[in-house]
């Protein structure tokens, strides 16, 4: 399928796919006249991009379970490199967290400290 077909059934812009192709995530042909050709494999790999964007995931980050969908695993989640991907990421998400926590906590002792002095 033609680039404005397949960045509409991928919910995408044919911009980002232009991008996502010279990052080597996506694969396109060349018709003869010059036209990107999709095919229709290469809508579960656009779709994983996105869901794995909206988790924080940077593009550089991405290539392991795009690789691993290649390789014939339906979510890319499987395979070695992209199990080691999901961690480190989880251990980041949980570092902000604690850090988030902490502050919390000095943001409610500094407010206990400024109410128990009278302060409104």
């Amino acid at each position: 399928m033609l680039i404005g077909e397949f960045a509409d059934r991928s919910g995408t812009s044919a911009r980002m796919l232009r991008y996502y192709e010279q990052q080597g995530l996506v694969r396109a042909r060349r018709s003869a006249n010059g036209y990107r050709v999709y095919d229709e494999g290469e809508l579960p790999i656009v779709h994983k991009i996105r869901s794995m964007q909206e988790l924080g995931f940077e593009l550089d980050e991405l290539s392991p379970f795009v690789t691993c969908m290649r390789a014939g695993n339906p979510s890319g989640d499987e395979c070695p490199e992209s199990m080691d991907t999901l961690r480190r990421r989880l251990t980041e998400v949980n570092d902000a967290i604690d850090e988030l926590l902490a502050i919390r906590e000095l943001l409610h002792r500094q407010l206990a400290t400024a109410e128990s002095k009278g302060y409104q």
